[in-house]
């Protein structure tokens, strides 16, 4: 405490007093490709336009808003101080010109969220609140804003409604797995946003290492002495690479009822991306602008994000992706590589029958 009475600012020299502002920046600029294709996939699924556009106009938008106004508690210059201050140095630096309202609830699980169909409103747990330093909320606070400035409040309330509407309607077979349709193809659309929201995060808090701390704190608790990043995205590799095709088929299988991609691998698709040209070019002024969306062409976006997904599958160490790669590239005895696959891609014994191949080099053969 300071003789006045008052703490000093224990970040007096952060990056969070020397950071960018990019004014007029598009969206376009930092969602990940899979987002922009998941979402393509998403409005083509056979019924979603109908449940949206019911959906638009039954959700209780204003009954949505008065649960928070009366059972939390909104940030402003009186409270939370400081999670204002944040929130509106976020939209300053996204160019977002309306702050959406921001509340904290009380909730020991750290979580935050951005939902509302006619505007965007952001929710923050308590949990999360006491787990992260200044930094590390900062970039939880630009995710949201990015959030916002993507338009994605609106799906995220849908599928936080048919969530629960799934669980009214259980009982009823065919209904139930109409919605779980959509359902399902909201979670994977939501996984890929949660990506793109990441990376809205790193340009407003321009931390990397904040932002990593915040990702392992959200996975392993209030522990910092107790974890390393490096430690952290070892895991990340670990998890990608190791196994053989049945530990694929569980990677899948885990992660269809989430909302968010596991933390290990938001980490590490992050911290690629930060080293990116991309990511740089930013930072240094060159990027997409929001006036220019109108010119953007909706197939040139999806030719990118194939392109991106195919480079994906390419580059990836996972042992069913490698598959998917090899078939795309013509590998033969594909019926071996997946019995050797299940089986933790043991190198296959030659028959005994077999003739050994001829090695004689091409052309000199009589």
């Amino acid at each position: 405490m300071s003789d006045d009475g008052h703490e000093h600012n224990e970040h007096e020299n952060v990056p969070s007093r020397q950071r960018r502002r990019f004014a007029g920046i598009s969206s376009r600029a930092y969602e990940h490709p899979a987002d922009r294709s998941a979402l393509v996939a998403l409005r083509k699924l056979s019924g979603f336009d109908t449940v949206f556009k019911a959906l638009s106009g039954l959700l209780p938008e204003r009954s949505l808003r008065l649960l928070f106004l009366s059972d939390s508690v909104r940030v402003s210059d009186q409270q939370f101080s400081h999670l204002n201050d944040m929130l509106r140095d976020a939209c300053y630096i996204l160019d977002l010109e309306k702050v959406p309202p921001m509340y904290v609830n009380q909730d020991p699980q750290p979580n935050a969220m951005c939902i509302g169909l006619d505007e965007p409103i952001i929710v923050v747990t308590t949990g999360l609140v006491e787990l992260l330093d200044e930094e590390e909320m900062r970039a939880v606070v630009g995710h949201e804003v990015g959030h916002a400035l993507s338009g994605h409040a609106v799906y995220r309330t849908i599928l936080l409604f048919l969530t629960s509407l799934a669980l009214k309607v259980a009982w009823i077979p065919l209904g139930n797995f109409a919605i779980m349709a959509i359902v399902t193809a909201l979670r994977e659309w939501f996984r890929k946003s949660e990506l793109s929201a990441d990376r809205a995060g790193l340009l407003v808090g321009q931390d990397l290492q904040a932002s990593m701390r915040g990702l392992m704190k959200i996975a392993g608790g209030n522990h910092l002495h107790e974890m390393n990043v490096d430690a952290f995205l070892q895991q990340a590799e670990e998890y990608e690479s190791g196994g053989d095709l049945r530990d694929s088929v569980l990677k899948i299988l885990n992660v269809l009822p989430r909302s968010h991609p596991f933390t290990v691998v938001r980490a590490a698709e992050l911290k690629k991306w930060a080293a990116t040209r991309d990511y740089q070019r930013i930072l240094d002024g060159h990027y997409p602008r929001r006036d220019e969306d109108k010119d953007t062409s909706v197939s040139d976006s999806f030719k990118e994000s194939a392109a991106s997904y195919a480079s994906d599958v390419k580059s990836s160490k996972d042992p069913l992706m490698k598959l998917v790669s090899d078939i795309a590239g013509g590998a033969g005895d594909l019926g071996g590589r997946v019995r050797r696959g299940f089986g933790g891609f043991a190198s296959p014994t030659p028959p005994k029958d077999r003739e050994p191949e001829d090695d004689t080099p091409p052309g000199d053969d009589d």
